[in-house]
C-alpha cells in the first residue's frame, strides 16, 4: 500500500494528497505533519515503512469538505485520491487514483464556493518586448477570456480580475516574478508555478479552437493574440489536469481588450465602497443595495456587470429599455412584470454551476432534482416577459430547456433522493427493471420468510418449526430437539445448540444468495445507471449553460428593476456630447442608511460638468457632505454606464472612459510608503490616465505634508487636470488659497457646501452652492466629536491670534501659550428673548406670536 501510496505521491509532489482508506482520507510523511499544523488534527505512527514509522494523520470521509475549506483558505492544493477498484477483486492493495485535484482557483464543490463571488483561475504569459497575454476562467462558468497587456498594466488587469489562483511559467525572470509576488496582497490570489513548455501559442490556440468546436478564432477576433494563447494553453491545461477531464462546458470566448471598459482602479473600487466597505466588509456597499437577486448566478451576474461597466452604450441602453419593460404592468395586469419574475426566480438552483458539475461529472443527486425543477420553472417564465424589449425577446428564447432533458431527470431520479450516490436510493422505481428487481428482493425478504415457514410447517407438521435469520449464519430453519424425528432428508445440518438445531435447504440457500447480495448489486447498478444519466446529459450542457445564462441576466435585471422602484430612482439618457448633468442626485447606500435609522431625509444636491464646466473646487467645513457628494457623482455615473436606473431626478451622460479617486489618508507600510507618498503615488497615476472623457475625484489633496508644500501641489495638480487632461473633476479642499483658482482657470467653479452657526454650534446643510466657503468650522467639528473644552477653548484662542496676525502683520504667534481668561459670551437676541418665555403659560396664539417674533430676530442676527 505505501508503494501505491508513494508512485501516486510522486505525480503531485507540491500537493497534500487526500488517500482514501475506507471511512478516512489519511496523509503520510511530510503531508501528514503539514496537515496536523494547518488543520489541527491528531499526528500519529503505523507500523513500518523501509525500516522507518509511517508517520500519518487523516480526516473522515464524510466531513472531508470542512478541511478543505480551511486548507482552500489558507492557499493550499488538495489531491483527492479515490478508491476506484473493488475490494478483494486483485491481489495487493485496492486500485487508487487521484480523480481531481482542488485548489483555490478550481473550486467546483458548491460547500466551498460562495455563492455570490466566483474562484477565477488566471494564467500570465510574459512575452517579449513587455507583452503579457492573459486568459483566465471559472471552472464552474462558461467561458473563457482573453487580454493582451503591457507588463506596466498588468496590475490593473489583476485587481480588476482578481484571481483565486495566479499561473505563470518556471522560467520567467526574477524581476517579473517579484512583480507577481508584490502585487499579491495578503489573502490574496495564490501563485501556482507551471512548466514553461505549457506556455505554448500554436497549443493554446488549437486548444481554443477545439474548446469552441471552430475551425478559427477570427468570429472571436482573437487569432492575433499570440501571448494569450500561450496563457491559455496552460489555462486550459491546468483546469483539465486539476479536474482530470476536459471541460466540455466552456463553450464561451470572450476577448477583452482596454479600449472598451470604462477602468475603475482598486483605489476606485475601494474608495466607492463598491464590493467592500473601507473596513473589508460586505456590507453595507453598493453591491449589497443593489443585490435583492433570487438566485446565487444573478448576484454573480449582477456583481460583474458592477465591476466591468463598458463604453459603448449599447448594451447599457438594451438593459434600461429591458428594465423599463419590466416596470411597466401589462394591459389589464395590475403586478409589474419584475414581481412575477421574481416570483418565479424564487428559490430556483444555480443552474450555471450545476451544469458545470453534470459536465465535470461531478454533480450529485439532489442537484439533479434541482435542475429538472429548475427546468421546469423556465417554461413558465418565457410568458412572463414582455414583448417590447429585444433584450428580454432574446432571453426568452434562450429559456427554452433542452428537449426531454427535465423528463429524463424526473423519470431517472427520485424526487428525494439520498445525498450522495454511494448511498442508494437515487433512481427512481420503474426507470430499470432490473435495479427494481433487485431492490424487491430486500424489501419483500420478510413476506418470502413467512411464507415459507408457514410451506414448511405444513410440509413437516412441526407446529414451532421457525425460519430466521442473523448476520453470523445467515438464513435458517430452527427445529427443537423434540421434533428433530421429523426432519426431511432433504434439509441439511448447519448449526447445532443446546436445545435445537438449524438447517437449511437448497430453496432457502438460493434465496440467500440472492437476497444478501441484492443490496451490493443493487447499489452497483444505481451506481451504473447514474454514470450512464451522466452520459445523457453531456450533450444537453451547451443548452443548460445558455439557459443559466438567460436566467441569470434576467435576475439581475429584475434586481435592478426592483431597486429602481423601491429606492425611487429614474432611467439615466446617454448624449454624444461630453456632459454630467445630475438633477436632484443621491448618494444610495448613505440615503438607504439614513432610512433605516429613520435620520431625515437625504439632502439631494445637482450636478452641472460640460465642455464650459469641467471642474468643481469644493470647500466647506468636514463633515458637511463634500466627500458623500463627490461619491454620489461617481456612483450615478457608474450605475448608469452598466445600464442601471440611477438615484436623481434625471441623469444625462456623455462618453466616460474612466473612473478615478483619490479620497481620504492611508499608508501602506510594509511597502515602504507613507501616507502622503501612497496620496502621491495615486495622485500621479491620475494624472498619467486621466483624459477628456475621465470623471476624477479629488479630495484634500496635499494634507500629508507642510501647508505651503500641500498648496503648492495641490494648485499644481488642479492646474493639470484643468489645463491639460480637461478631466471632470470635483476637487475637494480645505486650501481656501485654491478658490482663487476660477478666477484664472475658466472651465472651474467654486461650490461649497452650506453650513450655519447658532451660538458657537454648527449645524450642517448638506446643500451644495455656488462659491466659497466662508470658513472651515475646524473648532466646531472638533467639538461635536468630544474634544475636552480646554483642548477647543485652547484652540479659539490660538485661531483668533492666528486671524488677527493674517490681518494686522502682528509678531508671530505663540501656539504653545494658555489663552486669555474665557470671557462670558454676551447672549444673542435670540437668547434673550428665548430665556423670558413661559410655554405652559403661553396660548396658542401667543406662543404663535412669539415664534414670528423670533423668526425676525434671528434673520436679523444673520443680516448684522
Amino acid at each position: 500500500m505505501m508503494a501505491q501510496y508513494l508512485r501516486l505521491k510522486a505525480d503531485h509532489p507540491e500537493t497534500l494528497l487526500f488517500y482514501r482508506m475506507g471511512d478516512f482520507y489519511e496523509l503520510f510523511y511530510g503531508d501528514a505533519e503539514k496537515a496536523a499544523r494547518l488543520l489541527d488534527i491528531t499526528l500519529t505512527t503505523r507500523g513500518q515503512s523501509a525500516g522507518s514509522p509511517v508517520v500519518m494523520a487523516g480526516v473522515p470521509f464524510h466531513s472531508v469538505d470542512t478541511y478543505l475549506a480551511r486548507l482552500i483558505k489558507l492557499g493550499e492544493s488538495v489531491a483527492i485520491c479515490e478508491q476506484v477498484g473493488e475490494v478483494g477483486a486483485a491481489k495487493g492493495p485496492v486500485e487508487r487514483k487521484v480523480v481531481r485535484v482542488v485548489t483555490p482557483g478550481t473550486l467546483t464543490d458548491a460547500e466551498l464556493l460562495a455563492d455570490k463571488s466566483d474562484a477565477i483561475l488566471m494564467a500570465v504569459h510574459a512575452g517579449p518586448r513587455n507583452a503579457c497575454g492573459l486568459a483566465w476562467l471559472s471552472v464552474t462558468g462558461a467561458e473563457v477570456h482573453l487580454a493582451e497587456c503591457d507588463a506596466d498594466a498588468l496590475e490593473g488587469w489583476l485587481q480588476r480580475v482578481g484571481p483565486s489562483e495566479l499561473l505563470y511559467s518556471a522560467e520567467v525572470t526574477p524581476a517579473f516574478e517579484q512583480r507577481l509576488k508584490l502585487q499579491r496582497e495578503p489573502g490574496g490570489f495564490t501563485l501556482s508555478v507551471r512548466p514553461a513548455w505549457q506556455f505554448d501559442a500554436g497549443l493554446g490556440e488549437r486548444k481554443l479552437r477545439e474548446q469552441l468546436g471552430a475551425a478559427s478564432l477570427a468570429a472571436w477576433s482573437a487569432e492575433s493574440l499570440g501571448q494569450a494563447h500561450a496563457a491559455a494553453a496552460a489555462l486550459l491545461g491546468y483546469a483539465e489536469h486539476t479536474q482530470g477531464r476536459t471541460l466540455s462546458h466552456l463553450q464561451r470566448l470572450a476577448v477583452e481588450r482596454d479600449g472598451e471598459l470604462i477602468a475603475l482602479p482598486a483605489t476606485t473600487r475601494r474608495n466607492l465602497e463598491l464590493v467592500q466597505t473601507l473596513r473589508g466588509e460586505e456590507s453595507p456597499t453598493l453591491f449589497s443595495l443593489l443585490d435583492t437577486c433570487m438566485t446565487g448566478m444573478g448576484s454573480r451576474m449582477l456583481k460583474r456587470w458592477l465591476l466591468a461597466p463598458r463604453r459603448d452604450r449599447a448594451e447599457a441602453q438594451a438593459r434600461l429599455g429591458a428594465i423599463a419593460a419590466l416596470r411597466a404592468p401589462a394591459p389589464g395586469e395590475t403586478a409589474a412584470p419584475w414581481k412575477l419574475l421574481r416570483e418565479q426566480l424564487k428559490n430556483t438552483s444555480d443552474v450555471e454551476r450545476i451544469s458545470a458539475r453534470v459536465a465535470l461529472r461531478q454533480v450529485r443527486p439532489r442537484e439533479l432534482v434541482a435542475l429538472q425543477l429548475a427546468l421546469t420553472k423556465c417554461e413558465r417564465l418565457g410568458p412572463l416577459l414582455p414583448r417590447g424589449s429585444p433584450l428580454l425577446g432574446y432571453f426568452a428564447e434562450e429559456l427554452v430547456p433542452p428537449p426531454g432533458c427535465a423528463e429524463l431527470l424526473a423519470r431517472a431520479i427520485r424526487p428525494e433522493p439520498a445525498a450522495l450516490i454511494r448511498e442508494g436510493g437515487v433512481i427512481a422505481t420503474g426507470f430499470d427493471a432490473e435495479l427494481d428487481e433487485l431492490r424487491a428482493i430486500g424489501e419483500n425478504c420478510d413476506g418470502f420468510l413467512l411464507e415459507l415457514e408457514t410451506r414448511e410447517r405444513a410440509l413437516t407438521g412441526i407446529a414451532n418449526l421457525r425460519v430466521q435469520f442473523n448476520r453470523v449464519h445467515g438464513f435458517y430453519i430452527e427445529i427443537t430437539q423434540s421434533a428433530l424425528s421429523r426432519v426431511p432428508e432433504h434439509y441439511r445440518r448447519r448449526q447445532t445448540l443446546k436445545n435445537a438445531e438449524r438447517f437449511i435447504t437448497p430453496e432457502l440457500k438460493a434465496f440467500e444468495d440472492k437476497a444478501l447480495s441484492a443490496q451490493d448489486r443493487a447499489l452497483a447498478r444505481e451506481k451504473w445507471l447514474y454514470e450512464q444519466l451522466l452520459d445523457q446529459l453531456q450533450p444537453h450542457v451547451p443548452a443548460l449553460t445558455r439557459v443559466a445564462a438567460a436566467l441569470a441576466s434576467l435576475d439581475a435585471l429584475a434586481a435592478l428593476a426592483e431597486r429602481a422602484h423601491m429606492l425611487n430612482w429614474n432611467a439615466p439618457s446617454f448624449v454624444a456630447h461630453p456632459c454630467i448633468e445630475i438633477e436632484q442626485g443621491r448618494h444610495p447606500v448613505v440615503e438607504a442608511r439614513l432610512a433605516e435609522k429613520s435620520s431625515g431625509a437625504f439632502i439631494a444636491n445637482d450636478t452641472r460638468l460640460g465642455p464650459s464646466q469641467r471642474m468643481q473646487v469644493i470647500t466647506g467645513p468636514n463633515m458637511g457632505g463634500k466627500s458623500t457628494y463627490m461619491r454620489q457623482v461617481a456612483i450615478i455615473v457608474l450605475l448608469a454606464s452598466i445600464g442601471s436606473c440611477v438615484p436623481a431626478h434625471s441623469c444625462r451622460l456623455g462618453p466616460i472612459d474612466a473612473i478615478h479617486t483619490r479620497i481620504g489618508a492611508a499608508d501602506d507600510l510594509a511597502n515602504a510608503q507613507s501616507t502622503f507618498m501612497l496620496e502621491m503615488t495615486e495622485a500621479a497615476q491620475i494624472l498619467h490616465s486621466a483624459t477628456a472623457h475621465s470623471l476624477v475625484l479629488m479630495d484634500e489633496i496635499g494634507r500629508g505634508t507642510s501647508t505651503f508644500d500641500g498648496l503648492a501641489l495641490a494648485a499644481g495638480i488642479a492646474a493639470h487636470l484643468h489645463d491639460k487632461a480637461k478631466s471632470f473633476t470635483l476637487f475637494a479642499t480645505h486650501y481656501f488659497e485654491l478658490t482663487e483658482f476660477p478666477a484664472t482657470h475658466r472651465a472651474a467653479l467654486n461650490m461649497h457646501v452650506s453650513a450655519t452657526e447658532s451660538g458657537r454650534d454648527i449645524v450642517f446643510l448638506h446643500e451644495m452652492q455656488p462659491g466659497p466657503a466662508s470658513r472651515s468650522y475646524g473648532i466646531q467639528v472638533a467639538r461635536l466629536a468630544g474634544m475636552p473644552a480646554a483642548v477647543i477653548h485652547h484652540a479659539r484662542g490660538a485661531l483668533e491670534a492666528l486671524e488677527s496676525q493674517q490681518t494686522q502683520a502682528q509678531a508671530q504667534v505663540d501656539l504653545f501659550a494658555p489663552p486669555p481668561v474665557a470671557q462670558t459670551p454676551q447672549e444673542s437676541p435670540v437668547e434673550s428673548a428665548l430665556a423670558t418665555l413661559d410655554p405652559d403659560a403661553m396660548s396658542p396664539r401667543e406662543a404663535l406670536e412669539a415664534l414670528y417674533t423670533l423668526k425676525k430676530l434671528h434673520q436679523r442676527e444673520r443680516r448684522d
